[in-house]
């Protein structure tokens, strides 16, 4: 399967990944950074999957989801009937569930299921034994059930079976996960979780108040975003998946299970800007609770509990994907130093207020001491957005957004009646703004550079009039479009920067796909300096790329046509989503 043959379903505290071929090739139990009981798509059979298809035919005739939900529903046409499986994970009451239920929608069609459990990402082979008909596999600290409707027979570490389903027929399995210490939990009644699921979405998408003429991408990419919060504590993960490849073949393969501030925070503007105020209340208290501490211990990146220590590892069991090595667990950008984040933290918290959110006395004072933090160390070199593994440096876009740190907290006292050091905040914002005017704009060429005293360009200089540092208008922010169409654009899409040997500013061998983001970045930009016809064209050629159930990769190869990084991305719907709105 291509990155884009698979859809996705969760219960808002982890997610599966279902292929056009009938298969979970991926899901973590119990929370979204948990171990994988089927780990296939970061290798082959032997790590896990779970089949359930039609015998004899390798890839479904379509799929959709129920209206607007989370719902996958799966059509297979073939010679004698056709059948349709619904995949869903119910929103959790205890243990997590995943149910799988065969519908016949006409004729006759043989089944054929197949399941192999393999617990802390495809290692350990479990103890399975049979309970009643029911199915019990148990590996260390993980144990799971399988309720099925047949029996499924054992041979070579996976469990089969067949049968056969007439129109107007419907059969259930139940997959649900526990403790290994705690006894069996209660059975499910498939019908009953699939009405409570189907409810669930669509009360939740009901609150949404956007429309315009793309409505069904964009609420598409809302129920993605929703997906990929974690329920029990507010934070937001920025993929459900590791390592995906940015590079097929390549080292470019990270942890993604984790809650970065800078795309959570990005992720609430929108949200909250679509209705959803809720959401940034249980998105604020994670935070205070996740950073609570000396602001200068601030890391870009935590667990979806708040967790701090997010080692980063290899998995050297699993092959990858496509032969991606190696495969990745943890991520050890958590203690680097991105200025950016800063600002784009203060700024979501600007914005939640504005839209409504109530005012909190220990959020405040936990801003400016961010803001004291900031104020020392603005100036200093740092990893940047795109986390470079290389030698820090003076990144025009970590200044930027250090910037709207400042201005975003002047206007917090200006507008909604804080009180804070407003006039050495101005003093700082005019300071930034001069020197970033100064040593990071290249006059010769009329562009913003990615870093003070190089030529180099970066695709984040698109965000410059998108946060407010320049009006659309100043020539310098419309000379920095277009020497980023005029260098970093190839096939059609925007390159994050140029990757050569006179640039090695990332520290890594290889190439990499078009970050989709930065191609929705431009689409923006161009907007709001009046381009709307080219604005509007690339708008749709990236709205061509999601796949058939509308979600988008991190990154694009326009050379091979398909998707490549972690799936699905909250970054990526999360610029679908702004430049939907900035287009209509």
């Amino acid at each position: 399967m291509r990155i884009e043959d698979y859809a996705l379903i969760g219960d808002t505290q982890s997610a599966a990944l279902v292929g056009r071929d009938g298969s979970i090739d991926w899901l973590c139990l119990p929370r979204f950074d948990s171990p994988a009981c089927f780990a296939k798509i970061l290798g082959d059979e032997s790590n896990g999957f779970w089949r359930l298809a039609p015998a004899g035919h390798e890839v479904a005739t379509r799929r959709a989801y129920a209206n607007d939900t989370l719902i996958l529903e799966t059509v297979w046409e073939t010679s004698t009937g056709t059948v349709r499986v619904i995949d869903f994970m119910p929103p959790r009451h205890g243990n997590p569930d995943l149910v799988r239920i065969v519908e016949g929608v006409s004729g006759t069609v043989d089944m054929t299921v197949e399941i192999s459990i393999r617990f802390d990402y495809g290692r350990i082979v479990p103890w399975v034994r049979r309970f009643d008909g029911h199915l019990h596999a148990i590996g260390g600290p993980d144990s799971v059930w399988i309720h099925a409707p047949l029996h499924l027979e054992g041979s070579d570490y996976r469990h089969t079976g067949t049968f056969t389903i007439a129109a107007g027929q419907r059969q259930a399995f139940a997959f649900t996960w526990h403790p290994s210490h705690q006894p069996e939990p209660d059975g499910i009644d498939p019908s009953e979780q699939l009405t409570e699921t189907r409810l669930f979405w669509e009360e939740w998408v009901s609150h949404c108040r956007l429309t315009g003429p793309w409505r069904a991408a964009v609420v598409r990419s809302l129920i993605t975003l929703k997906a990929l919060t974690y329920s029990p504590t507010g934070g937001i993960v920025a993929a459900p998946t590791t390592s995906l490849p940015e590079h097929l073949g390549g080292v470019r393969n990270w942890d993604y299970r984790y809650c970065w501030l800078r795309d959570a925070a990005m992720t609430l503007d929108i949200l909250t800007d679509s209705g959803y105020i809720t959401e940034a209340g249980a998105w604020r208290d994670w935070l205070l609770r996740a950073i609570a501490g000396r602001p200068e211990d601030l890391q870009v990146m935590y667990g979806v509990a708040g967790e701090r220590r997010l080692p980063e590892q290899t998995l050297d069991w699993l092959p990858g994907y496509e032969g991606s090595r190696p495969v990745r667990i943890g991520n050890g950008a958590a203690s680097q130093l991105q200025l950016d984040v800063y600002g784009e933290v203060l700024s979501c918290l600007y914005q939640v207020r504005k839209h409504g959110l109530a005012p909190h006395d220990y959020a405040w004072s936990t801003v400016r001491q961010l803001m004291d933090f900031l104020e020392r160390s603005w100036d200093q070199p740092d990893e940047g957005l795109w986390e470079v593994r290389g030698p820090r440096r003076h990144f025009v876009h970590s200044k930027v957004m250090a910037w709207v740190a400042a201005d975003r907290n002047i206007r917090v006292v200006e507008e909604l009646g804080r009180t804070g050091p407003v006039e050495r905040w101005r003093a700082m914002r005019g300071r930034i703004h001069t020197e970033v005017c100064d040593k990071g704009f290249d006059p010769e060429r009329g562009t913003f550079t990615q870093s003070y005293g190089s030529r180099e360009l970066d695709a984040s200089l698109l965000l410059i009039p998108i946060v407010g540092f320049l009006p659309p208008e100043d020539p310098r922010v419309i000379g920095t479009i277009d020497a980023i169409k005029r260098e970093l654009m190839t096939d059609g899409l925007v390159l994050r920067y140029s990757i050569s040997e006179s640039n090695d500013v990332d520290g890594l061998p290889g190439p990499e796909g078009a970050f989709l983001a930065c191609s929705f970045w431009l689409a923006e930009a161009l907007t709001l300096v009046g381009r709307k016809d080219e604005a509007m064209e690339l708008f749709e050629r990236l709205l061509a790329l999601t796949n058939d159930v509308g979600l988008l990769a991190e990154e694009y190869d326009p050379v091979q046509a398909r998707q490549l990084g972690n799936f699905p991305q909250a970054f990526t719907h999360v610029h679908l989503i702004r430049t939907a709105q900035a287009l209509s």
